[in-house]
């Protein structure tokens, strides 16, 4: 089966000269195989790549080398018939200032033949989005609700966010992750790849996780893998064998507990811990 998203060896540079010695590359080598159906909860620290990673694999910007390919297309060559299958809510709604948010799904509506109307309509309801006000009289949070109505509103394959919960409140983002998976009209599960710094909220809901750290994947991993197997040992050896070595509180090691007996009594990591870890 054909990865949902998949990557090769991608890359950029920052461009910026000041910035060129000390964080020479925003992506450095991403390798990447996310089945189809697989929600995805990408994770790292503020300049990690996330959002630069989202924009390449969208084809909004240009890898300086490697390539990448969404529903087996490549991501720079993407047809019309795959991009009809695609959903993207941007960290900074992307919206019509002047036009309403019905005046937003109706405009949709006439360039994606897969909008369904009552659905999305329903949608934005239990999101308690006002769909009468101007974009630009809507508060942030309602404008990442309306972009994520919108991106959902033609019931994509694959979805991708990038922040989308970042002004909500916690009542409105449990609706949210919830609504990831409304509006879906076809037998497919369909893949999602959503970035967030609330990782309590990815918790409840994503099949896999992806921490990046400074343009690189430090790990992923299917979640329940996670929390299964992967515990941290004391060691103050950085050549000791393991998934990643942190130097912190003394001297940590990452280990999959099913090869190292010794990490069996060590308790369970949730996924602030792996970030913690993972970034020290």
């Amino acid at each position: 089966m054909t990865p949902a998203i998949q990557t090769r060896q991608l890359g950029l540079r920052v461009q910026d000269s000041q910035w060129s010695s000390a964080r020479p590359q925003l992506l450095d080598g991403i390798d990447l195989d996310i089945p189809e159906g697989a929600v995805v909860g990408l994770v790292g620290r503020n300049g990690a790549g996330k959002s630069t990673l989202m924009r390449c694999l969208l084809g909004l910007q240009t890898p300086d080398a490697g390539e990448a390919w969404l529903l087996g297309e490549p991501s720079l060559a993407l047809t019309d018939t795959v991009r009809e299958r695609l959903g993207y809510a941007a960290q900074t709604p992307d919206l019509f200032p002047r036009l309403t948010g019905q005046e937003h799904l109706s405009e949709m509506a006439a360039v994606y033949p897969g909008v369904h109307l009552p659905d999305a309509l329903a949608l934005a309801v239990r999101l308690d989005l006002p769909l009468g006000r101007r974009a630009d009289a809507l508060s942030l949070g309602d404008q990442q609700k309306l972009a994520v109505v919108l991106a959902l509103a033609h019931d994509p394959d694959l979805l991708l966010l990038d922040e989308p919960v970042a002004s909500l409140d916690p009542i409105s983002r449990r609706d949210f992750m919830r609504a990831l998976f409304a509006l879906r009209r076809k037998p497919a599960p369909r893949t999602v790849l959503v970035s967030s710094h609330l990782l309590s909220d990815l918790e409840r809901v994503v099949s896999h996780v992806l921490f990046l750290r400074e343009g690189r994947v430090q790990l992923f991993i299917e979640w329940d893998d996670a929390v299964e197997h992967l515990r941290c040992v004391p060691a103050r050896d950085p050549d000791s064998t393991g998934l990643h070595w942190s130097a912190a509180q003394g001297g940590q090691l990452l280990v999959d507990a099913r090869q190292r007996p010794d990490a069996a009594g060590q308790p369970g990591l949730g996924m602030e811990d792996l970030l913690e870890v993972l970034n020290t």
